[in-house]
């Protein structure tokens, strides 16, 4: 074993802080409740305004959180093998899946990896914005430069679905706020707040929360007509839904604004010591990946489809928690590790062998009796 591999395995994991797994799994559940509700919205008022309300700040928390433990350095060896084994991998495999289902659905094979079925936009997305952010970061203001990226992107006709280019331009404001959240020490400063203090942050994002929710549905018919859950999904330029005037960036603009509000609201309210979901955090990953493959059914066969009573929004919310309960569990987490999280060491050199030697020195011709003088060091 060499002295690398000793450290490897002597050096000890770094704690994981239940606030944040805590944050995990809350904020995937919202995704999950998200799409499940998501054919119910187009004749169900209030679907859509629990729709809405959860889509103003379910994905920005989400990319917020991943941008927090994102790292500014340049990848080494162990993060480029990461993008490997965490995103491209299973990007590839779940795309080859959804791709056969398809197939065997409507009798039409179609591979392209360019285009990311459903939830696998965000594999996309979160690879592009590890590899961003070192780059983002030497730039003095890299906040106001990824909510220009954000905005400007909306009016660019070839910021379009393609390998998620849309999403991933239109949501980075959040996954570097989430980094510059960390860099405040945000974390530090909240767990150590007193407790009665954190309460009133708390007491103060419920009222907020209430706020949202009753304004969105006194106006529920207002947001249709709007077509304002279209700007929710960061996915679409502004005049392929009828904003073509230059003030449309204004309304992402305001989006970004209220997510990035809710956001703290939303993490004001997660409990900062451990809890029955706590270890459940740890799977967010298999949550993300695998629940459509629950939901997929829903969908294809039109259960959801049409007027439904008011008692299916309330079952559909319960399916979906249970559902996020159920691929916490461990046995999911080693039934589907070799694809989620898979390592593959035989696809790898060792990292010894991997490191590039440095360039060598360009042959420059000395002139006779030039002095060669050694930098000290």
């Amino acid at each position: 074993m060499t002295i690398a591999e000793r450290i490897a395995t002597t050096t000890p994991r770094k704690a994981r802080v239940a606030y944040w797994d805590n944050a995990r799994w809350l904020a995937i559940t919202l995704v999950v409740i998200g799409h499940a509700i998501l054919k119910l919205i187009a004749h169900s008022d209030a679907a859509y305004t629990l729709y809405l309300f959860i889509y103003l700040f379910h994905v920005p928390v989400f990319v917020t959180v991943s941008g927090y433990f994102a790292k500014a350095q340049p990848p080494g060896y162990r993060g480029l093998k990461r993008l490997l084994t965490d995103i491209v991998f299973p990007y590839v495999i779940f795309e080859t899946v959804w791709s056969l289902i398809d197939w065997a659905a409507t009798g039409k094979l179609s591979l392209d990896y360019t285009t990311a079925s459903w939830t696998l936009w965000f594999l996309i997305a979160l690879g592009v914005w590890r590899v961003a952010l070192p780059y983002l970061v030497m730039l003095r203001y890299p906040l106001v430069f990824a909510i220009l990226i954000s905005v400007a992107a909306g009016y660019l006709d070839n910021v379009d679905s393609t390998l998620a280019l849309s999403r991933t331009a239109g949501l980075l404001p959040f996954f570097v706020f989430g980094w510059k959240l960390r860099h405040w020490s945000i974390t530090k400063r909240w767990l150590q707040l007193r407790t009665a203090v954190a309460w009133r942050w708390r007491a103060g994002s419920i009222v907020l929360f209430g706020l949202v929710l009753l304004f969105l549905g006194a106006h529920i018919g207002l947001w249709r007509d709007l077509l304002i859950r279209r700007f929710l999904l960061y996915d679409e330029q502004y005049d392929s839904f009828g904003y073509d005037q230059w003030w449309a960036g204004a309304v992402r603009l305001l989006m970004i604004g209220v997510g990035a509000l809710l956001t703290l609201a939303f993490l004001a309210l997660v409990p900062r010591r451990r809890t029955m979901f706590t270890a459940w955090g740890a799977a967010t990953m298999y949550i993300y990946l695998l629940h459509s493959f629950f939901l997929y059914p829903l969908r294809q066969f039109g259960l959801l489809d049409g007027h439904k009573p008011s008692w299916v929004l309330a079952g559909v919310i319960v399916l979906s928690v249970g559902i996020s309960v159920l691929l916490s569990q461990p046995f999911i987490r080693r039934a589907f590790h070799w694809v989620i999280e898979p390592d593959y060491p035989w696809l790898f050199r060792r990292q010894a062998l991997a490191q590039l030697p440095p360039p060598a020195a360009p042959d420059v011709p000395v002139p006779p009796g030039t002095v060669l003088v050694t930098a000290k060091r």
